[in-house]
């Protein structure tokens, strides 16, 4: 059972007693929600201080889309996206994390001193593991099957929870063989990553069930097609009430840290939720 309530994350100790906002920065021309707004290295520095200002604890910034259907970028391009963007950003005092599933991005953006990496793989690309048991950030390991491009294709599961909670406890696992301490790690069991919109809502409606495998649980619902469907095939942009009303569950089932596009109502919803949790 997680119990520590903390996580350590590079440059900083995070006390999770009360769940954290990490603010989503994308830096692509195709995310589901943002793609393009903050792709000019000034409109994501500008976002970012905004997401600061409206009540974010950790900033959480991707390159590359990882949306249902998306493709693969090179990986130097992932990087010069990010550099700039995260030079700047390193100078706040917030620990800054980097959404990759790739091992040379993750080597470069731990170089210039970022404080935790948040891989949809799980650290499953060549030498990731490795890399990362040589630094203190900490490190979110998520579930999905296959790859962004195709992973909608295999939503068949015999039985939900064992196969997501096994394959995330075997990726601890390794992660703690290699060398990386618990107290780094934060599991993900990818809510819009190879599930059905079923599948999502009960691992929300199961999240203390992760909890019992001894790491916090990072939830990451923000706009989600899960939630236009339940909505009646609502556009993104008219998913925000929605996004912060289900983030709230998920922290009052036992999330530690809820990424989300919109800060200020997901802190609003979060506020009314710890009134139950005292």
């Amino acid at each position: 059972m997680y119990t520590e309530n903390f996580l350590q994350c590079g440059r900083f100790h995070l006390d999770l007693n009360r769940p954290k906002i990490m603010g989503i920065l994308n830096l692509t021309p195709d995310s589901f929600s943002d793609g393009g707004k903050f792709i000019e290295p000034r409109n994501a520095l500008i976002q970012a201080e905004k997401m600061l200002k409206e009540g974010a604890e950790i900033l959480d910034i991707g390159a590359e889309s990882t949306r249902p259907g998306s493709q693969a970028i090179a990986v130097e391009e992932e990087i010069s996206r990010l550099k700039p963007v995260v030079s700047e950003l390193l100078k706040h005092c917030v620990p800054i994390s980097i959404d990759t599933k790739n091992t040379r991005t993750m080597q470069v953006m731990l170089d210039l001193g970022v404080d935790m990496i948040n891989d949809v793989r799980a650290l499953e690309d060549e030498g990731a593991v490795d890399l990362l048991a040589k630094y203190d950030c900490a490190v979110c390991l998520m579930h999905m099957r296959g790859m962004p491009i195709n992973m909608q294709e295999d939503t068949n599961y015999g039985n939900l929870l064992a196969e997501v909670g096994g394959y995330l406890q075997e990726r601890a696992r390794i992660c703690r063989e290699a060398g990386i301490d618990k107290n780094r790690i934060c599991l993900d069991y990818g809510f819009g990553f190879a599930k059905s919109p079923e599948q999502n809502f009960e691992l929300v409606r199961q999240t203390a069930a992760f909890l019992e495998f001894g790491y916090p649980i990072l939830l990451g619902v923000s706009r989600k097609s899960s939630i236009g469907y339940v909505l009646g095939g609502r556009e993104v942009q008219e998913r925000i009430t929605a996004s912060a009303v289900l983030a709230a569950f998920g922290a009052y089932f036992g999330a530690k840290i809820i990424r989300a596009h919109d800060v200020r109502e997901t802190k609003d919803a979060l506020l009314i939720c710890e009134q139950f949790m005292k």
